[in-house]
């Protein structure tokens, strides 16, 4: 279906979905716009000074162009009920238990996305607007907080298992930025003031797909902003790399701070 819509391969368990409804759109579209064509030119030539040379003010006397947007309504109705309010309504009624799912928090900024895991307590630690420095600690992670210190933090690099629902809260330290995955088919803008929490599975790991793509270790899949967010705006991207949950627990290890280290020290 992503060929037909000229649209990247889909690597997460709702994408297909998505897709789907894009190309029954798309098809409805397409019939409208032939149907209005034609009937445009049958009017061209029906109607024209030639055929008509003296006004008729009697108007339409069919009702087919009635029975025409009929149909337009109702298959517009049947996308609406039947395709869009299921898969939105999958999307916002059914999030996934914490428990069940990688939480990680995403906070952007002009230019780049602060990622923040809860380490292995599973609790995010305190974080505070006072406590945020642009070169040290762009969280504002509050080292003194129990629960920050197993914290992982990283800028522009997100990692997720493969096959498990991620639940992200997603926010942002100044102005209105738009958290793309393309090929996870994720996109959810980020308000200032606001946590709008999101969630997705992963269905196809960065290795997977680069062997799919032929494109070796140069792959990864990209974290974009569809948002213009400023002069910076071309420039904020991340990238998000899949990994078997054996993998994505090793680097957890790697990455968890040592016992002298603060959670607000540790970025990679």
């Amino acid at each position: 279906m992503e060929k037909f819509l000229g649209l990247p391969e889909v690597a997460s368990a709702h994408g297909a979905g998505l897709d789907n409804l894009t190309a029954i759109v798309h098809w409805l579209m397409l019939v409208i716009f032939v149907g209005w064509g034609v009937f445009f030119l049958f009017a061209l030539f029906r109607f024209s000074a030639k055929r008509n040379p003296k006004a008729d003010y009697h108007g339409l006397k069919s009702h087919a162009s009635t029975y025409v947007e009929g149909a337009v309504a109702l298959a517009e109705a049947v996308l609406l009920i039947g395709f869009s309010i299921p898969l939105w309504s999958d999307r916002v009624d059914d999030f996934p238990e914490p428990k069940d799912a990688v939480e990680v928090r995403v906070v952007a900024e002009q230019y780049a996305w602060n990622i923040h895991y809860p380490g292995a307590d599973g609790i995010f630690g305190r974080t505070a607007v006072e406590l945020v420095d642009a070169e040290t600690n762009p969280l504002g992670l509050d080292s003194d907080d129990p629960a920050a210190a197993d914290d992982i933090t990283t800028i522009n690099q997100l990692h997720l298992p493969v096959d498990k629902s991620a639940l992200i809260y997603l926010t942002t330290k100044d102005v209105i930025h738009s958290f793309t995955l393309n090929r996870m088919r994720v996109k959810q803008d980020a308000v200032p003031g606001l946590e709008t929490p999101l969630w997705f599975t992963p269905t196809v790991t960065t290795a997977q797909m680069a062997a799919r793509e032929g494109s070796g270790e140069d792959f990864n899949y990209e974290i974009s902003c569809s948002q213009l967010c400023g002069l910076g705006h071309y420039r904020m991207r991340g990238f998000l790399k899949i990994e078997t949950q054996e993998e994505f627990d090793a680097w957890l290890v790697d990455n968890a701070p040592s016992e002298d280290e603060g959670g607000d020290d540790f970025w990679n």
